[in-house]
C-alpha cells in the first residue's frame, strides 16, 4: 500500500489539491493504485495553528510518505512574521529534512497552447525540455550567511555559495539518468568563469558524465548565455542540470516560454532506497495566488500533472503517467479553458470543471 501525504498549503493550494484527490481517487477505483492518503498543514496556515510553517508531527509523515504533494505556500497576511517561521520556511524543511536534493522542473509547451506564450509559436512550438536543479545545497543553505550592522549606519549581507563534490555528482547522476531515457544530450549550466564552485561544478560533471555516462553528449554553458538562449533558441536543450541558484532563476524562464506557469508541475527526489525508490515531493510552480483563492478559478492542471510525476517517478508506474498526461492533453485539445489560459473561440470553465474534463478523459480511456 502507497503512502501519500497531501500539503495542500495557502491560497488556492486548498482548491488544487482537491481536485488532485479527485484524481487519485480515479486511479484507485480504475487503474488498482491502493495508496493511503493523509492530510496536514504546511505554510502560512500551519503558522497560523501551530506558530511554524510546519509541525514536527506533520514532518514526521512526510518522513513516513513514498509521496508528498503540495499545494503553495504564501500570501500577504503573513509578509511581516519573523523570517525562520515564514510560511516558505515549511518547503525548505521539507527539502532539507526529506534530502530532496534534485528538482526536476520540465517545461513543455502543448500544441494546444503554442500561441499563448508571449514567444512565436514557431519557437516554442514543440517545446520539452527538463531542467534539474540541485535542490539542498549552494548559496541558499551555505554558512556563513546573516546580516551584520557594521556599527557606522551601514550593514552587510552574506550569503556564500558553497559545493561540495558529493552534492555535484549525485544531482548529475539524476540528470544524465533523464537525459539516457530521452535525447542522449545534457547541458550543464554554470558560472566557472567568474566563480570557482562554478568551476568545480565543470569538473564534476565532466568526469561523472565521461566514467559512467559514455553515450551521453555532454555540454556546458556560461548561466547568463543560457539564459539568452533560453529565449532565443529553446528548443536546443534537451536536459539540463545546474545549480540551486541558477535552476531557481532558468527554470522559471523555462517555465513562462509555454504561457502560464498554471501548467507546470515538478518534482524533488531524494536517493533511492534499499528497494530502488526515490522519496519524492511533487508541486505545482505556481504560487499561492491569494488574489483568486477560494473562487474556484485557479488552473488545477499544474498539480494534476504533478501527480503523474508522482507516478513516473516514484511508482514507477509509467503506463498511469502516459494515460493522465495524455487526458490532460486531450482536454486542451478540445479548448476547454481556465481564465489564466483562455484565448478567443474556447470554452473557459471553474478549477472543477477543468478536472471534471480530465477525468471524463481518462474515463473514455477505460
Amino acid at each position: 500500500m502507497e503512502k501519500i501525504l497531501i500539503l495542500p498549503g495557502d491560497g488556492i493550494g486548498p482548491e488544487v489539491m482537491r481536485e488532485v484527490r479527485r484524481v487519485i481517487d480515479w486511479f484507485g477505483t480504475h487503474r488498482g493504485f491502493e495508496a493511503t492518503v493523509e492530510e496536514d498543514l504546511v505554510g502560512g496556515c500551519a503558522f497560523d495553528a501551530h506558530g511554524h510553517a510546519i509541525s514536527d508531527a506533520a514532518m514526521e509523515k512526510a518522513m513516513a510518505a513514498d509521496v508528498v504533494l503540495l499545494g503553495a505556500v504564501g500570501g500577504p497576511q503573513w509578509d511581516k512574521v519573523a523570517y525562520d517561521v515564514r510560511p516558505e520556511a515549511g518547503l525548505l524543511r521539507l527539502r532539507k529534512d526529506m534530502e530532496l536534493f534534485a528538482n526536476l522542473r520540465p517545461a513543455t509547451c502543448f500544441a494546444a497552447l503554442a500561441d499563448a506564450s508571449s514567444l512565436k509559436r514557431e519557437i516554442i512550438e514543440g517545446l520539452d525540455i527538463m531542467i534539474v536543479r540541485e535542490l539542498t545545497g549552494g548559496v541558499y543553505f551555505g554558512e556563513p550567511r546573516g546580516i551584520t550592522d557594521l556599527g557606522n549606519g551601514q550593514r552587510r549581507g552574506v550569503n556564500t555559495q558553497v559545493y561540495e563534490t558529493y552534492e555535484i555528482e549525485r544531482v548529475a547522476r539524476v540528470a544524465a539518468d533523464l537525459a539516457m531515457k530521452r535525447d542522449k544530450r545534457l547541458m550543464s549550466v554554470e558560472k566557472r568563469n567568474v566563480m570557482e564552485s562554478g568551476l568545480l561544478w565543470q569538473e564534476d560533471v565532466t568526469r561523472v558524465i565521461e566514467a559512467e555516462y559514455p553515450e551521453l553528449e555532454l555540454n556546458h554553458m556560461l548561466a547568463d548565455n543560457c539564459a539568452m538562449q533560453l529565449v532565443r533558441t529553446p528548443k536546443q536543450f534537451d536536459v539540463m542540470v545546474t545549480d540551486n541558484l541558477f535552476g531557481d532563476l532558468l527554470s522559471d524562464i523555462a517555465s513562462m516560454l509555454t504561457g502560464s506557469l498554471g501548467m507546470l508541475p515538478s518534482a524533488s527526489l531524494g536517493a533511492a532506497g534499499d528497494d530502488g525508490r526515490a522519496r519524492g515531493m511533487y508541486e505545482p510552480v505556481h504560487g499561492s495566488a491569494p488574489d483568486i483563492a477560494g473562487k474556484d478559478l485557479a488552473n488545477p492542471i499544474a498539480s494534476i500533472l504533478s501527480f503523474a510525476m508522482a507516478l513516473r517517478y516514484t511508482f514507477d508506474l509509467g503506463a498511469d503517467a502516459d494515460l493522465l498526461e495524455k487526458a490532460v492533453e486531450q482536454v486542451l485539445d478540445d479548448g476547454i479553458r481556465t481564465g489564466d489560459i483562455m484565448q478567443p473561440g474556447m470554452t473557459q470553465v471553474t478549477t472543477v470543471g477543468m478536472s471534471d474534463a480530465v477525468l471524463a478523459k481518462l474515463s473514455q480511456s477505460l
